[in-house]
């Protein structure tokens, strides 16, 4: 690997490199050699940017809890329009197809990564809590606007559909099927004492 040569957006390159490791070979296989070698970088140049791999990893969920949030816009602008099944179907489908479950696998393997995430993100499990907040704040316009029951506990109703997603797709290799989303959907709406328009 030449030295001296720079690199555009070196954090974004080690993220990327990072995902691919995570999702092609799974959290025990993401070390910084491998985010490197699949970065085509330096392994010195992983820790000139970062205090050490662990401090890696945390910056790198956080990145991809940011890029959540920014995909999930799109569902809080869609409150009034369209169905509510409909709309939470295709966010909670696309939510489990992309690297949500292995984030929430690396997590889950590693012990100081948690610990470090607790600083920024003190309650539930980082991605899923995000990824219920989110979904939470959409049902609550919806309820605003009188598309769901107005008695609506719509922190619980998100945190069920995120849940049972999650059981039910957890360990796959497979993105999850749109309709068994549906299902689920459908289901854990009418929990709520109307069905959603």
């Amino acid at each position: 690997m030449p030295t001296g040569v720079a690199i555009r957006d070196v954090r974004e390159q080690l993220f990327g490199a990072a995902e691919r490791v995570l999702l092609r070979d799974g959290p025990n296989a993401l070390t910084s050699r491998a985010v490197t070698t699949e970065a085509g970088c330096a392994k010195g140049v992983l820790h000139k940017h970062f205090t050490d791999f662990d401090a890696f990893l945390a910056e790198f969920v956080l990145d991809r809890i940011a890029r959540l949030d920014e995909r999930t816009a799109a569902l809080r602008d869609a409150a009034g329009t369209g169905t509510v099944a409909d709309n939470l179907t295709g966010a909670v489908t696309a939510l489990f197809s992309s690297a949500a479950l292995a984030l929430v696998g690396l997590i889950t393997a590693r012990d100081e990564l948690r610990a470090r995430l607790r600083r920024d993100l003190p309650a539930g499990v980082p991605v899923l809590t995000e990824a219920a907040e989110l979904i939470a704040a959409y049902l609550a316009a919806e309820r605003d606007l009188g598309r769901i029951a107005p008695a609506a506990d719509v922190d619980t109703l998100a945190a069920m559909l995120i849940g049972t997603t999650h059981l039910r797709h957890a360990g796959r290799d497979t993105p999850p099927d749109p309709d068994t989303v549906r299902r689920i959907v459908t289901a854990v709406l009418a929990t709520s004492g109307r069905l959603p328009m």
